[in-house]
């Protein structure tokens, strides 16, 4: 099985990238969609201009695909690029989001590849604890929801993090995965990777009630 995989370099496509490597599946692109506007109704946005070094990183071939962010539009500059990749299907880190699952398995059905989402429907807390046994290292770039505040921004996910993402889970309702996009993250190391990702330079900006965690320079060091 030939897969590319929908790429952003936050914990839940790599995870799935991971998986379909473990699957055997050969994954022979990552594939990026870079948006012009600041929010996008489809697509992580903070940080995936990183995508790129992270598919060197584990040494997968990096398509990157440029859309204006219009809702639904952006979908079809996918698509226009997926048809072009010689591959059997795409893999992509849906949690829970039937918007992103449907219409990402009708872009699917429309070129005649197949759609999986290996983390679909999987319990949040165990989905986290598993990247973090696997040893994925994460940092949250972007908070959205209320009960986090600036001290979260560039946190490593880790045990600590994730209990008291579970106390956020219980006191707002967060998510523990953040799929309800409470929260953005990026991946600097995990098995699959040759190499990792270390930040040079970054700037914390905290507005009032969310804040992101902007990377301005990076590189890879070999393990």
């Amino acid at each position: 099985m030939k897969v590319a995989v929908l790429f952003s370099g936050g914990k839940d496509s790599t995870f799935a990238a991971y998986i379909a490597m473990q699957h055997g599946w050969e994954v022979s692109h990552f594939v990026s969609v870079f948006s012009e506007s600041d929010s996008s109704y489809m697509f992580h946005v903070p940080n995936v201009h990183l995508a790129p070094l992270l598919a060197e990183a584990a040494g997968i071939t990096f398509v990157g695909v440029r859309t204006n962010g219009e809702k639904e539009k952006e979908l079809e500059d996918l698509k226009k690029a997926l048809a072009k990749l010689d591959i059997d299907g795409v893999v992509s880190g849906a949690v829970a989001s039937e918007y992103q699952r449907t219409r990402i398995e009708r872009i699917c059905e429309e070129i005649g590849i197949k759609s999986f989402a290996p983390l679909w429907h999987k319990d949040p807390k165990l989905l986290v604890r598993d990247m973090i046994e696997a040893r994925f290292d994460m940092r949250i770039v972007g908070v959205f929801a209320e009960g986090f505040g600036p001290l979260w921004l560039g946190r490593k996910i880790d045990e600590s993090a994730l209990a008291d993402l579970c106390k956020l889970n219980e006191k707002y309702g967060v998510s523990v995965s953040g799929e309800g996009g409470e929260y953005e993250s990026l991946v600097l190391d995990c098995p699959m990777f040759k190499k990792w990702l270390e930040i040079l330079e970054s700037s914390p900006e905290w507005r009032g009630s969310n804040g992101i965690f902007r990377v301005t320079k990076a590189r890879l060091v070999n393990k």
